[in-house]
């Protein structure tokens, strides 16, 4: 039921199709959440993951540490789809040029 108040601040969703996972992220991801979507993104069974950023609104050094961690548990099998804002978070950081990263 929608009570018509302001968008949540963070959320993450997960759906399996096979052994494909995709984990849509909308809001802020920071010290408070990225954990969250980390744990999101671990908690079905997969061998691809797909993470959908496009809906990011502010992403911090916590959220670019838990995208390497996931690119560490999915080596070749991860897609980051960013927003503008995680793009630039991760060119700035040097990760812009990563294999996972989704051309925009």
């Amino acid at each position: 039921m929608d009570q018509g108040g302001p968008a949540p601040v963070f959320a993450a969703s997960a759906e399996v199709d096979g052994d494909h996972l995709r984990v849509v992220v909308r809001g802020e991801v920071d010290m408070a959440t990225a954990d969250t979507m980390r744990q999101t993104a671990l908690r079905e069974p997969a061998r691809r993951l797909t993470l959908d950023l496009r809906a990011v609104t502010f992403f911090d050094s916590a959220a670019v540490h838990a995208v390497l961690q996931l690119a560490e548990r999915f080596p070749a099998a991860l897609t980051v789809l960013p927003s503008r804002q995680v793009r630039r978070v991760l060119d700035i950081s040097g990760l812009g040029d990563q294999d996972w990263l989704a051309a925009d």
